[in-house]
């Protein structure tokens, strides 16, 4: 029998088990519920300050802070959801268009402005034009009509950072070109510092108002996780310990609920993958240790390269037997690495600050001890398993010549 033969079937058998879900889709982030526990404040406000664009008045530009989990996009995504079903029910108020933009991907003014501009019919190419030439054109296509615009910049720290303020502030400043429309800026941040990044001007003009989402407590969570549960499974499937047991574990990392719903899915997935009948408090501290793990990977895949090319040195000096190893240990075989890979040398003061963020990112554990007369150093130990993420690292094509990579024969002090 050949291997293509042995599986036959497998789908049909998997997808024949029982399922402990009506509907999974409901615990993602990407889901909007019909109502939202513990934002209704926060909703009325966002409310009060849109709400004059129904009049055909120009709102106030809206920043609005908060941890990653807190409820922003989801109750900014909800009240322009709001918006529009109360344009369709009185064909009498003043049109409103509301237009979502996620700044982590959408991260260059050029594609901003590009993504704009094709919401209103234009054509404009993936690169290639002037930048001046792409705001022009999505100025002339908002502009035909009457009616306001309402652009949601989210994650706009990360705009800003990649890209400087020039598009934030032109946006800022459109309607002094406009005649016939409106627009209005909604900027969402994890960053409560975000503002002391901006040029003046375009920090008066972008926090006309300003909201600050602050994070959930676990009884929250756990209101926000039963309401949710009782769409996503099916009745009984859950164990009465299961939702506050996500619930503390979220509340426990800033009152996260992105992290509660992920949670509360993995875990019913695990229990799925086992053949249980009923999600138990195992299943939720093996989807926990599983989302950590995932979450560890996917931060080392986004470092920069400098920082992949110092934790990579960090690694191989761990597999060579060093229980602890210090920074001038450390520098020294990322110097050798930086040269084989043609990459520029950082100072080892500011290696020293990547081996800090390193830290701050939980992927290693450093502490400066005293050398006595020889000054002071850090010591610095891996705090993830090296194998799967040093995978990672040789995932990245810039880095794969490491792998082949010889230490100097004497032994580094």
């Amino acid at each position: 029998m050949d291997l293509k033969s042995s599986f036959s079937g497998i789908f049909e058998s998997i997808l024949s088990k029982e399922p402990l879900f009506k509907d999974k889709d409901i615990l993602r982030h990407s889901y909007t519920p019909s109502e939202l526990p513990h934002r209704e404040s926060e909703i009325k406000q966002l409310a009060t300050i849109l709400a004059p664009a129904l009049k055909g008045e120009t709102p106030s530009n809206i920043l609005i802070y908060g941890k990653n989990g807190t409820g922003k996009t989801i109750v900014t995504k909800f009240v322009c959801d709001l918006l529009v079903e109360t344009l369709k029910k009185n064909t009498n108020f003043y049109p409103v268009t509301p237009i979502y933009l996620n700044c982590e991907v959408t991260d260059t003014q050029y594609r901003i402005l590009a993504n704009l501009a094709k919401h209103f019919g234009e054509k404009i190419p993936f690169t290639g034009w002037p930048t001046d030439k792409v705001y022009n054109a999505f100025k002339k296509s908002i502009d035909e009509e009457n009616r306001c615009v309402i652009i949601i910049l989210d994650e706009i720290d990360k705009l800003v950072s990649k890209s400087g303020d020039t598009v934030v502030y032109n946006l800022t400043r459109i309607n002094s070109e406009l005649k016939n429309a409106k627009v209005s800026i909604v900027g969402i941040s994890n960053d409560l510092r975000f503002t002391n990044y901006l040029d003046p001007r375009v920090q008066s003009s972008l926090s006309e108002e300003e909201l600050v989402f602050s994070p959930y407590n676990a009884r929250q969570l756990e209101d926000i996780l039963r309401q949710r549960a009782e769409m996503a499974f099916k009745p009984g499937v859950l164990d009465e310990f299961v939702i506050p047991l996500c619930a503390a574990l979220a509340a426990r990392e800033h009152g996260d609920a992105r992290k509660a719903l992920d949670l509360l899915r993995v875990a019913g997935e695990v229990a799925e993958r086992e053949n249980a009948e009923i999600i138990t408090e195992k299943h939720v501290r093996r989807a926990n240790e599983k989302i950590e793990s995932d979450n560890i990977v996917e931060v080392v895949r986004t470092l920069p390269t400098q920082s992949k090319v110092l934790l990579y040195a960090i690694i191989l000096l761990e597999e060579r037997g060093s229980e602890m190893v210090t920074t001038g240990e450390v520098y020294d075989i990322y110097k050798r690495m930086c040269k084989s890979l043609s990459l520029d040398i950082l100072t080892q003061r500011r290696v020293s600050d990547l081996i800090s963020e390193l830290d701050l990112l939980g992927i290693i554990n450093s502490h400066v001890v005293s050398k006595g007369r020889y000054g002071r150093t850090k010591e610095i130990k891996l705090e993830v398993s090296p194998v799967g993420i040093k995978l990672v690292l040789e995932d990245d094509t810039r880095l794969r010549n490491l792998s082949n990579f010889k230490f100097p024969q004497r032994r580094l002090f």
